[in-house]
């Protein structure tokens, strides 16, 4: 059952405000029910009798008092509306046998490390969550006390513990506070910090249903806005994401972290599909997830190279990938199944609004290339490098962010480095070639055959030049 709860704080600052929003929603979706003025306070509700809903609602089991300096001084002076809680709670920390009902949590010390507490509660046993260092542990502390559980594992409440918040009709998914576990326990080298990236993967993917796009968001006229407007309102789990790539790539373990993502990217593949019971829809109606997919199988790409995982990605991009919807349910394919599909949506909004683009999925792919571990260069490596291997091995790849390297010049940052025979027989086995006379001789004929070649603008790829062909293996 969800334990229901109520949090105490001061609003001692805007900041201090986001920082107890943040624990609420990251409690809620763990499956703590929490109690919140800033969502359950409504204007001509008595906040006198919201207040005292901590001891006289018999379904709140838990207090939380969020401690800061203000906090405490209100407290002890009995002034203002944490004055009035602390009346309240007084009787309660007292009056009672029992003890579990109410903790402090520290969101502050003073300059020589001490907490700041509330006179009633000085000898009382605290959580910790005043440093990030700490927060992690400290926030699986929480749990366990909300739970009653302190001596098992937390309680999961299920795949989509979610919530809407009631300012904004836009999905918030629960994926926070397992995010913060995972790169927590992989930072730390715990021993099951695989587990924690992948349930968070898993909660990802479990939740990527309440972003789908409906009917009632859009017109056929604008279906394009529609699809710009969820991707960008995905930013934060991007983000999230890219993140995770990046520790797991510095402090996971190569075999596991490649079972990791493949299964991840397994699971998304089939929100880029019709579901079994839609048999009526567009083409278009799942843009929005072929978009967010490509991109965050690129950033994976490109992280891992960038990290220097060459043995890893070559891997990755050996995986093979079931299908679990659409018209190839059923069948196994390869990192292929990733590549940039054909947006109607796109390719309306560049009609639409006049804008003369080669691509606005580059575009949006290069605008979007912020607030990430790796850069829109890196973004690109990836994309032609996945092109290459995908001519030499017959696997299918186009690489839409190429548009690009016209503004570039000059050889990827792999291939230059590549001038060492040495280096070059480390990439060698992401490209899907052995030696760097074969790479050499499939490169230029791939090269001759202008035809087989992307073309921006009439001009086609430059893979000679991107690859700084002639200058490959020349140290050994």
């Amino acid at each position: 059952m969800n334990p229901k709860a109520f949090i105490s704080y001061s609003w001692s600052s805007e900041g201090h405000q986001k920082w107890v929003l943040r624990l609420a929603t990251e409690l809620r979706e763990s499956g703590v029910d929490v109690t919140l003025d800033i969502w359950d306070l409504k204007e001509g509700h008595d906040a006198h009798a919201f207040m005292e809903q901590m001891v006289t609602d018999p379904t709140v089991e838990k207090v939380i008092m969020v401690c800061d300096k203000i906090y405490m001084d209100k407290a002890n002076a009995r002034s203002g509306g944490v004055g009035t809680e602390a009346q309240i709670i007084t009787p309660e920390l007292y009056g009672k046998q029992q003890q579990d009902k109410l903790v402090a949590i520290i969101a502050e010390r003073d300059r020589e490390g001490n907490a700041y507490l509330p006179a009633f509660f000085k000898s009382r046993i605290y959580i910790d969550l005043s440093d990030d260092a700490v927060y992690s542990e400290g926030f699986e502390k929480l749990l366990r006390w909300a739970f009653d559980k302190p001596q098992n594992v937390k309680p999961m409440l299920g795949a989509v513990p979610g919530f809407l918040t009631t300012e904004t009709v836009q999905p918030v998914l629960p994926t926070a506070a397992k995010f913060r576990r995972a790169i927590a326990m992989l930072r730390g080298g715990q021993a099951h910090a695989g587990a924690a990236a992948s349930e968070y993967f898993s909660t990802l993917v479990g939740s990527l249903e309440a972003i789908r796009i409906k009917g009632a968001d859009f017109t056929v006229h604008t279906f394009d806005d529609a699809v710009v407007k969820n991707i960008e309102e995905f930013l934060p789990y991007r983000n999230e994401c890219a993140t995770l790539f990046d520790v797991l790539a510095k402090y996971g373990r190569g075999e596991e972290n490649i079972d990791i993502l493949q299964i991840f990217f397994e699971g998304i593949l089939s929100y880029t599909t019709n579901p079994e019971d839609v048999t009526s829809y567009q083409e278009w109606d799942y843009d929005n997830f072929r978009f967010i997919v490509h991109e965050l199988f690129l950033i994976a790409v490109a992280t891992l190279m960038k990290q220097g995982k060459f043995s890893d990605l070559a891997r990755f991009l050996e995986s093979q990938y079931y299908v679990r919807a659409g018209v190839r349910k059923g069948q196994v394919k390869g990192y292929g199944v990733f590549a940039p599909q054909t947006m109607r949506s796109l390719q309306h909004r560049n009609q639409r609004l006049d804008l003369h683009r080669i691509s606005v999925h580059a575009d949006l792919l290069k605008e979007r290339c912020k607030g990430l571990p790796v850069e829109f260069d890196d973004l690109m490596q990836a994309d032609f490098v996945m092109f290459l291997r995908a001519r030499l091995t017959g696997e299918q790849w186009w690489p839409v962010t190429t548009v690009f390297m016209g503004f570039m010049g000059g050889a990827f940052e792999v291939f230059a480095r590549s001038k060492s025979r040495r280096y070059f027989d480390r990439i060698a086995p992401m490209l899907g070639v052995v030696g760097v006379e074969r790479f050499q001789s499939e490169v230029r004929k791939l090269a001759a055959d202008g035809r087989s070649l992307p073309q921006w603008d009439y001009h086609p790829l430059p893979v000679l030049e991107a690859t700084g062909i002639d200058q490959i293996g020349t140290i050994t």
